[in-house]
């Protein structure tokens, strides 16, 4: 019998992850392919488009940075989150970089009167990556997710800066 490497639960174990709380997450492309930001940006005039830019309000690299059309699906459905999901779902920042995507999801969740099943970190992250694949017509995703429950306002606040500055460490770390 082959030996197969087992893999490590990534979950907290015993979390309530449809608990009202703000979580870090990041979404990244399988073999982090570079799909969602449009290849000929650094040729492109400043202000260009800026309707289709990397983030919620991030710092962009000399402000040039633009989705590809992939990238363009993704933004959207992002955007949509929040209604998909009556308002328990909130995508209070996020970032669009070329092979993966941070968030930070806030879960506002009703403690009575629920007629569904409370949406989950989980449930959300795969109704968005399956949303993304029929629009494409291919999965793009590496298999499941990174997440970080947020436990106070000091980290709320780092996760922030860390996705705001991403797109500008991005092109300093050498991988632009």
């Amino acid at each position: 019998m082959m030996n197969v490497p087992v893999r490590k639960p990534i979950r907290l174990h015993d979390y309530d992850y449809s608990r009202s709380g703000a979580y870090f997450v990041t979404v990244c492309t399988k073999n982090k392919q570079h799909l969602f930001w449009d290849n000929n940006d650094k040729y492109r005039p400043f202000g260009y488009d800026t309707n289709q830019s990397v983030g919620a309000n991030c710092v962009r690299p000399h402000n040039r940075i633009h989705l590809s059309s992939i990238g363009i699906v993704v933004k959207n459905e992002l955007q949509k989150i929040s209604t998909l999901y009556n308002g328990e779902i909130k995508i209070s920042k996020y970032v669009i970089m070329p092979d993966h995507i941070h968030m930070i999801i806030d879960i506002i969740s009703p403690d009575i009167g629920r007629t569904q099943f409370a949406p989950t970190i989980s449930r959300v992250i795969k109704q968005f990556k399956g949303s993304i694949t029929k629009q494409i017509g291919f999965s793009p995703w590496q298999r499941s997710f990174n997440d970080h429950i947020i436990r106070n306002q000091a980290e709320y606040t780092a996760y922030w800066r860390y996705i705001e500055s991403n797109p500008v460490n991005w092109e300093n770390d050498g991988l632009f």
